[in-house]
């Protein structure tokens, strides 16, 4: 017995993400906050999965990821 999946794949955009899907990301992450990553692909109109949101969020968009080589 496994998982159900997290959402219909059908009709979802695949691949890179572009500067305007990155902008209405974080201006709706921004007036709404983190969470309730299912909501933000059907309020928003982008054309991805709730999980493609939260990683795109956590790994490249945030303010405070810290980028750059790596310090000793």
């Amino acid at each position: 017995m496994g998982r159900s999946p997290c959402c219909s794949k059908e009709g979802l955009k695949k691949g890179a993400w572009t500067a305007r899907e990155d902008d209405i990301l974080r201006d709706y992450i921004t007036l709404h906050g983190e969470g309730r990553w299912r909501n933000i692909s059907k309020k928003t109109g982008l054309m991805r999965c709730g999980k493609s949101c939260r990683l795109r969020w956590l790994n490249y968009l945030r303010p405070d990821i810290k980028r750059g080589n790596i310090s000793r």
